[in-house]
């Protein structure tokens, strides 16, 4: 059994998204980042850095005690590695699924997070910090439109990589993208969101937050 420790974020969905295409047991645990819940100690000695997601396996490979693995890109590769799928073992195919993953880690997802932070939740809007994070989207929403012509997925076949990048897609109306204008990204967009792994992960995982907050508030 896996526990998943998220919130409905892109980052939350990511891990979700592989454990539904899986098809193995695990237990949703929200972590409710709106009222600090990432803070508190026992979920500080899952996820040290105060972020979710994070997962617990109990039944490792290594027949051990239970592991704890926090960053969704780890997890994603923890869990690709455990079950054989979603990750290459050749050399060039698995290098071609790491580096795109590492360029959503390091790019896709932490400028798109500035664009929301500073365009629809920062109380003080500063037009230069806007255009800057916007532009920053727009360059990297055309390098994936570049890496998606020609293919159906983003390292050629489905990957892990495609699971990391598309949650964050997914909020490209709150980055001011059209995605008419990113055709190759909107037809891997749509193939993606039409895969039921991907319809379920995004279910389950606001349906488990639904409940949390209703449970939490009464």
């Amino acid at each position: 059994m896996i526990d998943i420790y998220l919130w409905s974020t892109p980052n939350g969905y990511k891990p979700m998204i592989m454990l539904e295409e899986l098809g193995i047991d695990y237990c949703i645990k929200p972590v409710d980042i709106n009222n600090d819940e990432q803070f508190a100690p026992d979920f500080l000695a899952i996820s040290p850095n105060n972020r979710i997601p994070a997962l617990v396996d109990h039944e490792p490979r290594d027949k051990g005690a239970a592991l704890a693995v926090f960053e969704s890109g780890a997890m994603l590769e923890y869990l690709a590695d455990k079950y054989g799928v979603f990750l290459p073992k050749q050399t060039r195919s698995r290098y071609e699924v790491l580096q795109w993953l590492h360029w959503q880690m390091g790019g896709f997802g932490p400028m798109l997070g500035q664009n929301h932070h500073f365009a629809v939740y920062a109380e003080n809007k500063i037009p230069y910090a806007i255009d800057r994070y916007q532009q920053e989207t727009a360059r990297l929403y055309g390098v994936l439109n570049r890496q998606l012509e020609g293919k159906a997925f983003v390292a050629g076949d489905y990957s892990i990589a495609d699971m990391a990048i598309w949650p964050w897609a997914f909020r490209h109306k709150r980055h001011s993208i059209d995605l008419n204008d990113y055709p190759a990204v909107k037809t891997w967009y749509d193939a993606m969101f039409a895969r039921p792994a991907v319809q379920a992960a995004l279910t389950k995982t606001d349906q488990a937050v639904a409940a949390y907050k209703e449970r939490t508030a009464a």
